[in-house]
């Protein structure tokens, strides 16, 4: 539970980000998105979840987190 909060946390401060460096620009880009069709959102949800997973794969098989324990 520990590391789906901290994930969790992660994720909303990558999120927020753009928005907080780039305020106008983000509104640009939201009003590009609305204009794309469903299924090219889908397609790139799909891939964004299916790298993703491949990081979070590498990360868990290569032990790559436990280089950086000090």
């Amino acid at each position: 539970m520990k590391l789906f909060l901290i994930g969790l946390g992660l994720f909303f401060i990558f999120e927020g980000m753009p928005y907080f460096a780039f305020p106008e620009r983000m509104k640009e880009m939201l009003a590009q998105i609305q204009e794309l069709p469903p299924k090219y959102l889908r397609v790139i949800g799909l891939i964004s979840m299916i790298i993703g997973l491949f990081i979070c794969y590498l990360v868990q098989k290569t032990g790559f987190a436990d280089a950086w324990r000090f």
